[in-house]
Order: C-alpha cells, then sequence, then structure tokens
C-alpha cells in the first residue's frame, strides 16, 4: 500500500485508468467480432459497421488504450476481411 500521500492519489488513478482501458479493450473485441460475424455471413451492412469499429480502434489508440501499430494492424485485417467477402 502507498505510504504517500502523491502515491496514494497515483493508485486511485491507476485503478480508474485501468477499468477505462479494459472496457474500450472488451468493447473493441466485441465490434470486431461483430464485423467478423457479418464479414463470414457476406452482408451489405459490412462496409459501415467496419467504418465505425475503425473509428472506435482509431480513438482507443490516440487516447493510448492500445498501441498505434496494433490498431492499425487490427483494422487492416479487418478490412481485409471485409473486402475479400464482398468479392
Amino acid at each position: 500500500m502507498a505510504n504517500h500521500k502523491s502515491a496514494e492519489k497515483r493508485a486511485r488513478q491507476n485503478v480508474k485508468r485501468r477499468l477505462r482501458n479494459k472496457s474500450v479493450k472488451t468493447r473493441i473485441k466485441h465490434v470486431t467480432k461483430g464485423v467478423r460475424l457479418a464479414a463470414g455471413e457476406a452482408t451489405k451492412d459490412t462496409a459501415s459497421e467496419l467504418k465505425s469499429v475503425q473509428s472506435m480502434i482509431d480513438k482507443a489508440a490516440k487516447k493510448g488504450v492500445i498501441h498505434k501499430r496494433t490498431a492499425a494492424r487490427k483494422i487492416s485485417r479487418l478490412t481485409k476481411l471485409v473486402n475479400s467477402s464482398n468479392n
């Protein structure tokens, strides 16, 4: 346990950030899975779903929840999947 006032505050901040990051990562996983399922069924909504997921992933990378290269990799793989399912 923290002994200094500043360390106690830092511990509280870390808890809040960890929970926020966890919820963002979980949300990204859920929407990514939705796009993958939609691509498997070859529905026409996949392009719009991909756009919203891409925005969500970019925001997470911008805020530092995930690394920018991880975000780029996820977006790239999803885009490739959606494009191949449309053909």
